[in-house]
């Protein structure tokens, strides 16, 4: 790391930071859409943007495409000496591996690497609230977003929820609040990120693949609060010991929350109703009967998100006015339709076991489960005891179908599909009326599909096609 160029701009934010961009060499490894976006910014603020992938220029996106009309100098296929010239600055999107060769040449060399999390943060003013965890970071950032849309400062839902936090980093004003869904891939190229609330949701081996070990997975989830001071807050889910170990980690206060019990400190159930708890004084926000939401699991995040929107001093009426209509969010335990007794749901964000072990908990009826994909190196064991009892079939799809099989052995009928579409006309001929019919693949996408939206709508676009007359 050029530690020079780190103390240049150690102090440097919003316009100041920008300022220091206009004129720079900067690198952009990887093109989907946080590498767009970050080379979108860049150029906007005067760098000269030096763009590369490793897909070929065949398999990029119209939008990467474009960016040579912006001035973005732009190379496929790979990542060339040419495209770090000059380099005074790399940005790294989230889907780059850390270990790239050319990123270690760089390292080598004294270049400064962040990612584009990191780069928004520096040209934004506005406070950010932080979310991750291995589960639920979607469901509980949306409804954070909603919840603080009940007070009067401007409101920005972005990160690894969908839309990058560089698409807005110039244009949103410094008194608002920004929501950002952060991931251990984006943490991981974090500097001075400088989150007013960080909060962890769980934590579950995940992204193995990547990291390589559990330990490491959680050093990168606990960057979160490398940079938090005694005016910060942290939330931490009190019923998860790995996230509760995690109180140590930051200098701010820590807020907790809990399904399971009441707390001296927090937000957490009693009596039916979700409450409060600080500095001794307790309040009542929102009857648990009145979130839509489905499962245990999101009780856990209407706990966290409402701990996050009370550092802003928002009421309880307007809370639970939010929580009662909040509605969820796509590809989460998605309700799809209901046909000839059969209800279908999408939750193609399953991606990782312990995630689709939250969603069979859900459901009290049989389920007719649609599961695989690319597994990440974890271990599918619990999955398969999770599933006894509650999984009347598995259609099983993706490069890890049969290593999920031999988890689920004799135990659970399964059959393998060679595609989402077999997959959904093979769960509608075994589905029974009363039977639930589950997207939840405990795995990644990345062998056969985009990304889980992509994936998530194939499936929706499977079921929606039957007719309502349909035989089996």
């Amino acid at each position: 790391m050029n530690t020079a160029l780190l103390e240049e701009t150690e102090l440097l934010r919003g316009r100041a930071y920008r300022e220091w961009l206009r004129g720079r060499t900067v690198s952009v490894v990887g093109l989907a859409r946080s590498g767009v976006a970050a080379c979108r910014l860049l150029r906007q603020l005067g760098a000269v943007v030096l763009a590369s992938d490793a897909k070929p220029r065949s398999a990029l996106s119209r939008e990467a495409l474009a960016l040579e009309a912006e001035g973005v100098r732009l190379s496929a296929g790979g990542h060339p000496a040419d495209a770090f010239r000059g380099a005074e600055l790399v940005v790294v999107s989230p889907g780059v591996p850390a270990d790239l060769l050319a990123l270690q040449e760089l390292r080598r060399a004294g270049v400064p690497l962040i990612g584009e999390l990191e780069l928004a943060w520096r040209v934004l003013e506005a406070q950010v609230i932080a979310i991750t965890g291995t589960n639920g970071k979607t469901t509980t950032t949306a409804l954070t977003g909603a919840l603080l849309r009940e007070q009067s400062r401007p409101v920005l839902v972005a990160g690894n929820i969908g839309m990058p936090l560089s698409a807005h980093a110039l244009t949103f004003p410094p008194d608002g609040i920004v929501v950002a869904e952060v991931s251990s891939f984006q943490l991981e190229t974090t500097e001075f990120f400088h989150p007013r609330v960080a909060a962890v949701l769980n934590l579950t081996p995940d992204h193995l693949d990547r990291h390589g070990t559990v330990e490491r997975y959680v050093e990168a989830k606990a960057r979160i609060f490398a940079n938090q001071t005694e005016a910060d807050c942290a939330v931490l889910n009190a019923d998860d010991a790995p996230t509760a170990a995690l109180a140590d980690r930051t200098r701010g206060s820590v807020v907790w929350f809990s399904r399971l019990k009441p707390l001296d400190h927090g937000v957490f159930c009693r009596g039916g109703w979700i409450v409060t708890k600080l500095n001794g004084h307790l309040e009542e926000i929102c009857p648990v009967s009145e979130i839509f939401l489905r499962g245990a699991h999101n009780l856990e995040n209407v706990l966290a998100a409402t701990a996050c929107a009370l550092w802003t001093g928002i009421a309880a009426d307007p809370l639970r006015r939010a929580i009662r209509l909040f509605r969820g969010v796509e590809h989460r335990i998605e309700w799809v339709r209901d046909l000839q007794g059969v209800a279908y749901y999408n939750d193609s964000k399953g991606t990782n076991a312990a995630s689709t072990i939250k969603a069979l908990e859900s459901f009290s009826e049989p389920v007719i489960l649609i599961a695989g994909g690319r597994g990440k190196g974890q271990d599918f064991a619990p999955l398969a005891a999770a599933a006894r009892g509650r999984v009347r079939r598995a259609i099983l799809i993706g490069e890890d179908r049969k290593k999920i099989l031999r988890c689920f052995g004799d135990a659970i009928p399964s059959t393998f599909a060679p595609s989402m579409e077999e997959a959904v006309r093979m769960a509608r001929a075994a589905a029974r009326p009363g039977d639930v019919v589950l997207l939840s693949p405990a795995c990644a996408s990345f062998d056969m599909f985009e990304d889980f939206e992509h994936r998530g709508a194939v499936f929706k676009a499977a079921v929606l096609a039957f007719g309502d007359a349909d035989t089996r």
